[in-house]
This record gives structure tokens, C-alpha cells and sequence, in this order.
């Protein structure tokens, strides 16, 4: 694997990523933002925060797939959440674990969440990209 996930000492543990990647591939992959969108380009979940998320994840999933890739290729995640509240963190954290028991992989990257006022079109409430490295 061309990435090693580290939780460095001194610095909390969170279940859902790592603090810290650390590359050695030669082959940088950017995923663009991928929102609720199956592939007809019709939207999943309205309304529904944690169908969106699976279905970003999922995105995501199909995009590394068609380079080689996979989640454990991940170097970074950054999720971008319409309206964020902390306590719609139960919808997305159930969103990712569809995804993960769906693709059968445990997305552990570091990860950032930022809230957004909005993103390109009203009925999506979130949007996540990514960056992977490969052999």
C-alpha cells in the first residue's frame, strides 16, 4: 500500500479517521467534490443527509475504482456539509457506515469537515473529495 494512517501520540483519537497519511506512491489522484448523484445524474436522498453521504462515499468509490484505486489509497478526505450542526453528526457517521459496509472497506483518512452555506444546486447538502496516492 502506498499509504501508512498514523494516530500520532499527543494528539486525540477519533474513531472514524487518522490524524496523519503518510504517502510513498508515485501516483497522485484528485477526486473532484462527488454529491448525491447516481450515475444518470439524478439526485439520491432528498432531504435525507445520511443517503447523500452514502451516495458520495459511493461516488467515491466508483471514481477510485475506475484509476486502480481504492479506499485504502485514500490520503485525505475533506466533506463539505450544507448548514452544518453538530448534531447532524449521528446522519453523517451513518451515511459513511453504509457506504463502508456496501463497498467493504473502513475509510479511515484524515478527514476534514467543513460546514458550507451552500453547494451547486439547492437539494444537495453534501459534497466530499478526495485524495489518493497509488503504487
Amino acid at each position: 500500500m502506498a499509504i501508512t494512517l498514523v494516530n500520532p501520540g499527543g494528539l486525540p483519537v477519533i474513531d472514524v479517521y487518522r490524524q496523519v497519511s503518510v504517502a510513498s506512491g508515485s501516483k497522485l489522484v484528485f477526486v473532484a467534490g462527488q454529491v448525491a448523484w447516481d450515475a444518470d445524474g439524478v439526485t439520491v436522498g432528498k432531504d435525507d443527509l445520511a443517503a447523500q453521504v452514502e451516495q458520495c462515499y459511493l461516488n467515491v468509490g466508483t471514481a477510485l475504482s475506475e484509476v486502480g484505486g481504492t479506499f485504502a489509497d485514500l490520503a485525505k478526505l475533506t466533506v463539505h456539509v450544507v448548514d452544518w450542526t453538530p448534531d447532524k453528526m449521528p446522519l453523517l457517521l451513518a451515511g459513511i457506515d453504509r457506504a463502508a459496509a456496501r463497498l467493504g472497506v473502513t475509510p479511515a483518512a484524515p478527514a476534514t469537515l467543513l460546514g458550507v452555506a451552500a453547494l451547486d444546486v439547492p437539494e444537495h447538502l453534501v459534497e466530499v473529495e478526495a485524495v489518493a496516492v497509488l503504487d
